[in-house]
């Protein structure tokens, strides 16, 4: 359900301030090249020099645009790479919806970085991307440098937590609205029927993905697809919101998470709807090494709502010139 309702694409936004924290209009500043990964036209866009750093985006289906809009800047201070993973953003799609897989996902992510000709870089994943970081970082430590987990999820438990959170939200807040779906849910109708994917993406997000609901992804002017259902479907199963199945239903990195080495920082939201923060916790168990940080007032977009918090901690857990 993550970036499930695209509330990323409420309007093109090209200049935010907030609490003395500019979004720069950054996304012409970089241009996108195409790497051929498995047969696949896969768009990078990468800018800066030294201590590369790649951003895993949500979803799982949305492009990197959201990303770019708010970490992009950093080209300033060291090597940035964007991504849009197959069948999302300006990438090719799969010729069968069963190429689109988290495993699937890490061998882009390998691919790319072996076409950069990286020896190491570090990982920021965002909500699914955090997924995408775990299972590479298990598979390929020796290319590790740092790793940042922003709002993410240790294992399909926590993400049928989510949705289950979110339903009982939706439920007792907006029973109206609920009705209609339950309705529709006694008709046979899953999550991935456009009939009920309409019914159920109408429901407000408010303390589910924004605490501040004023606030908007910084976004290109034009955007060419920023989100791609089928992957979703793919990879959370078609009653992804109910019913976790797909490779996501499958992955757990929790008895694992002691074994990494690399220096990690966790990221949570105390008003997240999305990954709660009665999972999102549970990383201080399952992976003590890591550097947890709960920001008090945000729901899934800390880098938004707590950008005086958020960056500077960024910024000196990357080694990124502070701003």
């Amino acid at each position: 359900m993550m970036m499930r309702r695209n509330f990323l694409l409420i309007g093109s936004v090209f200049f935010f301030m907030f609490l003395g924290y500019a979004q720069e209009t950054i996304h012409d500043e970089y241009t996108s090249q195409f790497i051929e990964i498995n047969g696949y036209k896969i768009n990078v866009e990468t800018k800066g020099k030294g201590n590369p750093v790649v951003f895993i985006a949500g979803g799982p289906g949305d492009s990197h645009d959201y990303l770019q809009g708010n970490f992009g800047k950093y080209y300033k201070d060291a090597q940035m790479v964007f991504f849009d993973g197959l069948g999302r953003g300006l990438s090719d799609n799969a010729k069968n919806t069963s190429e689109y897989s988290i495993d699937g996902d890490v061998e882009i992510l390998e691919g790319i970085r072996k076409a950069l000709k990286l020896k190491t870089w570090s990982l920021v994943g965002h909500s699914y991307g955090t997924v995408v970081a775990q299972a590479y970082v298990l598979k390929y430590p020796e290319a590790i440098n740092r790793v940042v987990l922003i709002n993410g999820f240790h294992s399909g438990l926590m993400w049928q937590a989510n949705c289950d959170s979110y339903n009982q939200y939706a439920k007792t807040h907006f029973p109206e609205q609920w009705k209609k779906v339950d309705s529709l849910r006694s008709l046979g109708y899953v999550s991935s029927d456009p009939v009920f994917s309409k019914a159920y993406g109408s429901f407000p997000v408010k303390y589910v993905y924004y605490h501040n609901t004023k606030l908007k992804q910084p976004m290109p002017e034009k955007v060419q697809r920023s989100w791609n259902s089928e992957v979703y479907y793919s990879i959370v199963g078609r009653d992804a919101d109910f019913h976790v199945t797909g490779s996501m239903g499958e992955i757990d990195f929790r008895k694992k998470l002691k074994s990494v080495k690399a220096p990690t920082l966790v990221i949570a939201g105390r008003y997240d709807g999305v990954s709660t923060p009665e999972y999102a916790i549970q990383y201080k168990h399952f992976m003590p090494q890591a550097q947890f940080e709960m920001f008090e007032e945000s729901g899934h977009n800390p880098y938004l709502e707590e950008p005086e918090k958020f960056f500077p901690l960024l910024e000196s857990f990357l080694g990124l010139a502070k701003k």
